[in-house]
């Protein structure tokens, strides 16, 4: 959980900066991002001197010199490194300050270190202004290494580490980086609706939304509190509007005075409107309504069947045929029953459409994305996959270079089949039989990508019979024009189209 070494910048990068410069407070708070401060190039050291207010949470603290003084490590999120925060006895109670979780706030002067220690700056604190103290005994997320089949069981804390931080700067970035593609293009951001009646692929795994449920239980329990009205119920009210009718006649027969009358047709409308809900109510059955034996859905909020969408596609391809060029970035939801790494129930996802253009200028614009991305971490995100590289994947930043860098291979589908047969058939076995018609597996495309070519690969021109109905056919009446990038150690970019 402690910060990761910073190594001195290069001679360049330090002659480039101006080390005079004062470190800015958040622009909607009064301290420092401690981003700012470590995230230089010179690791904070040209702001020693320096008064700053610095707030976070304790990842680690410890007394030091028989209680003399502590050494915190400082962060506040908006980076993985620490800043290292030293507080003397007669500033604060060391014990409220130095329990993992602990959250701070401090104002103190930035000063540079002994030599040999791995910081570059350290905050000495002069005041402590606040703090906000754990139970060390009850807080759930210690400084040790965790796994993340525990941090599920403590959302409400697994942002406060390493990874889970990491994550979310990580996501954040590539968010954004997605906009500023598209809109540097001149693609206009398209929301679609999350709630459907259409289900966009044809698949039919589609998570349902409705009411009927929950009023059926509402109503159940309501039948419960309050039975509905019996026959004789009924009838009895059925009698009381006959006799209030039946006064009606009567006054009216004997030429009574108007206010009479009119009193008299009151009460008359009240047995009416009595008896009314009392039939209305007696319908009232427990249960999910049907009609001829299936779900009733005009009962339900939009009186028909709705669910969360697959994809927002058909909603903006209506704006690629007005506006021309169009995106649309949001969640989608996906209910198979197929609990992997490579099935979510929930993810966001980007789909373009580009008017007047075919599938060569789809890869095109598929693999520009993909290498903005990657140039994109690269260069915002440096820090965060520096940490992914040490603990999760040792090649992950070569690979993005890699990617950002390196054309992508195109080759169709039926040349990918024959390159997977010509492996076959020399040696190489494969768990899934290659054969020209079916979907390319995990294991083919993982070969194409990280043993034939090293490198990315678009394949092209799939068979109609694996891919959606929307897509173009080919001249060949046999494929259509569509493209899946495929990506070494990563996965593919599925189903980009003519259509």
């Amino acid at each position: 959980m402690v910060g990761r070494d910073q190594a001195a910048p290069p001679a360049d990068q330090l002659a480039a900066m101006d080390l005079t410069d004062a470190v800015q407070n958040h622009a909607f708070s009064d301290r420092v991002l401690i981003r700012s401060i470590v995230g230089r190039p010179d690791g904070g050291a040209g702001l020693a001197g320096q008064r700053v207010r610095a707030a976070g949470w304790v990842r680690t603290g410890r007394e030091q010199g028989k209680g003399t003084f502590a050494f915190l490590e400082l962060n506040d999120g908006s980076c993985p490194a620490n800043l290292q925060v030293i507080v003397d006895a007669g500033v604060a109670v060391l014990s409220k300050l130095v329990a993992t979780g602990t959250c701070v706030v401090v104002d103190g002067i930035l000063k540079v270190p002994p030599e040999g220690t791995r910081q570059r700056i350290e905050l000495r604190v002069e005041k402590v202004v606040h703090i906000g103290e754990v139970d060390p005994a009850k807080y759930p997320i210690p400084k040790t290494k965790l796994t993340l089949e525990f941090l599920r069981d403590h959302l409400h804390l697994r942002s406060r580490t390493n990874t889970i931080a990491a994550i979310a700067r990580i996501r954040n970035a590539l968010a954004f980086a997605t906009h500023s593609f598209f809109q540097e293009h001149h693609f206009l951001y398209v929301h679609t609706p999350i709630l459907t009646t259409s289900d966009c692929e044809g698949a039919g795994e589609m998570f349902q939304v409705t009411t009927l449920i929950s009023e059926a239980e509402k109503l159940e329990k309501e039948l419960i509190k309050n039975p509905p009205p019996s026959e004789a119920d009924i009838e009895a009210a059925r009698q009381l509007v006959s006799e209030r009718g039946e006064a009606v006649k009567q006054l009216k027969a004997a030429k009574a005075s108007k206010a009479d009358i009119a009193a008299s047709v009151a009460e008359l409308n009240k047995a009416k409107e009595s008896l009314s809900k009392l039939e209305e109510r007696s319908k009232l059955k427990p249960g999910i309504p049907q009609k001829d034996g299936k779900i009733d859905y005009t009962q339900d909020f939009f009186a028909r069947q709705a669910f969360l969408t697959v994809s927002g596609q058909l909603q903006v391809e209506t704006y690629a045929c007005a506006v021309s060029n169009v995106y649309t970035f949001g969640p989608t939801f996906r209910a198979e029953h197929s609990h992997t790494s490579r099935h979510l129930a929930e993810f966001w996802m980007v789909e373009p459409e580009i008017a007047f253009a075919d599938l060569q200028d789809d890869m095109s614009c598929a693999e520009a994305y993909v290498k903005y991305m990657c140039k994109w971490l690269l260069e915002k995100c440096l820090d965060d996959m520096e940490f992914m590289a040490k603990n999760y994947d040792k090649g992950c930043i070569d690979r993005l270079r890699m990617v950002a860098s390196t054309p992508f291979v195109r080759i169709s589908y039926t040349e990918a089949v024959e390159l997977l047969e010509e492996a076959v058939r020399g040696g190489k076995k494969f768990e899934n039989e290659v054969e020209w018609g079916i979907d390319l597996a995990s294991e083919h495309e993982r070969y194409l990508t990280e043993v034939k070519f090293q490198k990315p690969v678009i394949v092209y021109n799939y068979p109609k019979g694996i891919k959606a109905f929307y897509m173009r056919l080919n001249d060949d009446l046999k494929t259509v024009a569509a493209m899946d990038v495929l990506v070494p150690k990563v996965g593919n970019y599925r189903d980009g189209a003519a259509s």
